[in-house]
């Protein structure tokens, strides 16, 4: 056998315990139309907040000092979801779901 010994094998490392599963999440495409009086507001940022498991990607956006109009993309479990929706419709912005995909982008 020569100087150079290899090292030892590690032990196996005990198994960490998984998180618990959850539900799966949904990944949904929306209109949502500010009035006016919510248009400086930063909703978007408020929702994120609110509720941080829901991710949302701005797909299309027009805003003015009259009407905000966006395309949002939600993503997150299905109650997670709905409760997001909810809240938005409580501040005053209507939800509508996206029904074709025109252009997939």
């Amino acid at each position: 056998m020569s100087s150079r010994q290899r090292p030892a094998p590690k032990a196996a490392a005990a198994a960490t315990p998984r998180p618990p599963k959850t539900a799966a999440a949904e990944r949904r495409r929306f209109w949502l139309q500010y009035p006016s009086r919510q248009v400086r507001r930063p909703i978007l940022w408020e929702m994120s907040r609110k509720f941080p498991e829901v991710r949302f990607d701005i797909r299309q956006a027009t805003v003015n000092e009259e009407i905000g109009l966006i395309c949002l993309e939600l993503e997150a479990p299905r109650p997670d979801l709905k409760a997001a929706i909810k809240w938005f419709e409580k501040h005053g912005v209507q939800v509508e779901p996206v029904e074709i995909n025109v252009i997939e982008s």
